[in-house]
């Protein structure tokens, strides 16, 4: 079966990078979405271990998955934001897993009061602002009414966020987020500041405040420029090869003949598809929409070889013919990303981002450790 290995050691070096650039700073992290598809449980304890105390997840259920691993490993002490307001009914549940609800609307700014009336208990929230994405956030008039009610002792806020839209990107976007939020979250002195994602950390100690919260640089993905040199690649996705076979030059290869093999050509077919999460857009050639990319490419047996014709279900076919005969094989292994295939290589040749192709892997994708693949 195909597998991601995850290297947890990578991981905290990636945590530990982050936060000796931001010292000044408490350095969180992005755990949404199961840890960016690498296992949230695994994932947040290991960066526990690393030093880290802040963790936002999207959904509640999500919180409450992270705070019962965290606590299982003995790590209780942490901080867990849910980023996407209150959902009818959550209220408890936030109080029983002691979650932090992100309030980005009034509706969720009331329902959270309701919620602590009823239940006759205090806790803290965050509360997101709008700066210039126009996703989630509290537009100025209702963040002002915001501040009105903690200067009245009705909110407890442990936290003032927003989120940088192009910060891995050369824009004057951050530079306008960063003025607005300045502007807005100074209604709320006193209270901790948080602003900045992965590629937010390399924008300078502006843009730090109190906390940052990383999520695709801790997993091996680029957070712009700056961040080059400095990741480390976490997950290596890999599947065995199935079957070897040669044809010949002028034969086809793969669903709608979209291969159009030059030369004699030896196919290797390996057990991995779209439906692992390995994109069809990252096909060798038959996919509209390319834009002229080429495809991506594959590593085996210590050789970079392109994939062949179009990704399908449940297999892809790589053209090994530069590779020794011998050193491909049924059962060897070919890495679709990793350390020698970077994931933002993939996620370019497929027209998408290392976000993507994380977040999409399948259920049949076995996780493994680094120490666990080291013995299978």
């Amino acid at each position: 079966m195909p597998s991601v290995t995850i290297d947890s050691a990578a991981l905290r070096a990636n945590w530990r990078t982050l936060a000796k650039r931001n010292p000044a700073a408490r350095t969180g992290t992005a755990v949404k979405a199961d840890g960016y598809g690498l296992g949230a449980a695994g994932v947040s304890t290991s960066l526990h271990e690393a030093g880290c105390r802040d963790f936002f997840v999207a959904w509640a259920e999500e919180g409450a998955a992270v705070r019962k691993a965290l606590e299982a490993a003995g790590q209780g002490d942490a901080r867990i934001y849910v980023l996407q307001g209150l959902e009818p009914g959550t209220v408890p549940m936030h109080l029983a897993e002691g979650l932090i609800p992100v309030l980005s609307t009034p509706d969720d700014i009331a329902v959270w009061r309701e919620g602590l009336s009823v239940a006759q208990a205090e806790a803290p929230a965050a509360l997101q602002l709008e700066t210039g994405m126009n996703r989630l956030g509290l537009a100025e008039e209702d963040a002002e009414a915001g501040a009105e009610l903690v200067r009245e002792r009705e909110l407890d806020l442990c936290l003032v966020m927003s989120h940088l839209a192009s910060a891995d990107e050369p824009s004057n976007q951050s530079a306008r987020q960063l003025a607005r939020f300045r502007e807005l979250s100074a209604l709320f002195p006193g209270v901790p500041r948080s602003l900045a994602n992965s590629a937010g950390c390399f924008l300078g100690p502006d843009y730090t405040f109190d906390l940052t919260r990383p999520g695709i640089a801790l997993y091996g993905g680029s957070a712009g420029p700056a961040s080059e040199g400095l990741i480390r690649p976490v997950a290596t996705l890999s599947a065995a090869v199935l079957q070897i076979r040669t044809a010949k030059a002028g034969e086809a290869a793969g669903y709608g003949a979209a291969a159009r093999l030059t030369r004699n050509t030896r196919i290797a077919t390996v057990g991995l598809g779209y439906a692992d999460g390995y994109p069809r857009a990252a096909s060798g050639a038959g996919v509209p929409l390319r834009e002229g990319r080429p495809g991506a490419e594959a590593f085996v047996a210590g050789h970079r070889v392109p994939v062949l014709g179009r990704v399908s279900m449940d297999l892809t076919l790589l053209d090994v013919t530069d590779v020794p005969e011998d050193a491909v094989v049924p059962g060897t292994r070919a890495e679709f990303f990793g350390p020698n295939i970077a994931i933002d290589d993939v996620a370019k040749a497929a027209g998408t981002i290392a976000y993507e192709l994380l977040t999409g892997l399948g259920p049949r994708v076995l996780r493994l450790s680094a120490e666990e693949a080291a013995i299978s």
